[in-house]
C-alpha cells in the first residue's frame, strides 16, 4: 500500500491543446485540433485511425520535424517539464535522438544509400556523445546485435540496398535506440513488411520497451498490432482524439462508435464466419470539416444533438471519449 501523501509519478510527455495547420495560398489549412494526451514513463501507447486522421503529423509535431516555413503549431508539448513547442532549433536538435527518437515509416527512403548502415547508426550516437569513430563503430555493432541482426560486424559495413526490408527496419530501430531515449515514436514500422517479419518487429519493440523502460508511441492503422504491443490506445479521427483508454477495455467495450467500427472491420479481430463490417463513407477533407461531431455523417448512432460541439467526456477513471452518448451506448468490440 503506497504511503499517504506520495504524489503519482508525473507524465513523461504531456500534450496540451496541440493544433496544427499548414499555410496555403488560400490561407491556413487546419489539420489537427486541440489534441490532448499524456504518456507515462515506460508506457506503450497505440495511436490509431484511418489514413488522413492526423496520426503521422502528430508524431512529427512532437519532434518538430515539420517544415517551419509552412507548418504552424499551437499548444504545448511538455517533455519532462520542458515545452518542446517553444525550444530554439539548436536546443531541439539536442533533444532529437537523445531524449526522443523516431522510427520512420519507410526505411529505404529514411536510410542514406551512399553510407554504410554502421556509419549512419554511429553518427546518431556521435552527434550527442563525444566519442571516437572506433568507439562509435563498436556502439553501432552492439546496437545491431541488440535488435537481433546476425553477424553484426559484417552487416555494419554493408549498405541499405544489401539488406532485406526486415533488416533495414531493424537498422532504423537500432539507430533510434542507440542513445537510449526515454521516448520512441514508431510511425507505421511494420507497414512494408510481410506478416512474419511484422511479428518479429512488434515483438522486438515490445521486449526492448519492457527491458529498457523506453516509452513507446506506436502509430499504426493495424489494431491487431496495437492489441499485441501496447497497453493503451488513442483513437484519432479527422484530426481529433475521439477515444483514449486501456487496450483491454477498448477491445471488449469501445466507447466511441468510430473505434467500434474500426475493431469490427478488421478480419483478424472480427467474429469468424460472420459478415465483415465496414464503415460507410470516408474521412472528411481538412478544408471541409463538418461542425459538431466530425464522425456523424458516417455514424449509425447519430441523433439530434450530434451537430453540437463534442468535448472529451470522462466515462470512468482512465477512459475518455468524444461522444455525448458514450455513457449510454453499448458498442460491440473485437472480443467478448
Amino acid at each position: 500500500m503506497p504511503d499517504a501523501g506520495v504524489s503519482p509519478q508525473p507524465p513523461l510527455l504531456e500534450v496540451r491543446d496541440l493544433s496544427l495547420s499548414f499555410a496555403t495560398a488560400r490561407g491556413a489549412l487546419p489539420i489537427t485540433r486541440n489534441v490532448n494526451f499524456t504518456i507515462a514513463p515506460g508506457e506503450r501507447v497505440g495511436l490509431v485511425g484511418e489514413s488522413g486522421c492526423g496520426k503521422t503529423v502528430t508524431g512529427l509535431s512532437l519532434l518538430r520535424l515539420l517544415p517551419p516555413q509552412s507548418a504552424r503549431i499551437q499548444g504545448d508539448i511538455l517533455f519532462n517539464g520542458t515545452n518542446l513547442a517553444t525550444l530554439s532549433p539548436r536546443r531541439m536538435r539536442a533533444v532529437r535522438g537523445r531524449e526522443i527518437a523516431m522510427i520512420f515509416q519507410e526505411p529505404m527512403s529514411a536510410l542514406d544509400p551512399v553510407f554504410t548502415v554502421g556509419d549512419q547508426i554511429s553518427e546518431a550516437y556521435r552527434i550527442h556523445f563525444p566519442v571516437s569513430r572506433a568507439e562509435g563503430r563498436e556502439r553501432a555493432i552492439a546496437a545491431l546485435r541488440e535488435v537481433g541482426i546476425p553477424a553484426p560486424e559484417r552487416r555494419c559495413d554493408e549498405y541499405p540496398h544489401q539488406l532485406s526490408g526486415g533488416m533495414r527496419q531493424r537498422v532504423m530501430i537500432a539507430m533510434a535506440l542507440i542513445c537510449k531515449p526515454k521516448l520512441l515514436v514508431a510511425d507505421e514500422p511494420t507497414t512494408a513488411l510481410d506478416v512474419t517479419v511484422q511479428a518479429q518487429i512488434t515483438d522486438l519493440l515490445r521486449s526492448l520497451s519492457e527491458r529498457t523502460g523506453t516509452a513507446l508511441i506506436f502509430i499504426t492503422h493495424d489494431l491487431g498490432v496495437v492489441a499485441e504491443t501496447c497497453t493503451r490506445m488513442i483513437t484519432m479521427y479527422a484530426g481529433e482524439v475521439v477515444e483514449d483508454a486501456p487496450v483491454d477495455d477498448v477491445l471488449t467495450r469501445p466507447r466511441h462508435p468510430y473505434t467500434s467500427g474500426l475493431l469490427r472491420s478488421l478480419p483478424g479481430l472480427s467474429k469468424r464466419r460472420g459478415v465483415l463490417t465496414s464503415i460507410p463513407g470516408r474521412v472528411p477533407s481538412p478544408n471541409a470539416m463538418p461542425a459538431g461531431c466530425r464522425f456523424r455523417s458516417r455514424c449509425t448512432h447519430v441523433v439530434a444533438g450530434c451537430e453540437q460541439s463534442q468535448p472529451m467526456i470522462e466515462i470512468e477513471s482512465g477512459r475518455t471519449a468524444r461522444c455525448w452518448r458514450a455513457p449510454e451506448l453499448v458498442l460491440p468490440g473485437a472480443v467478448n
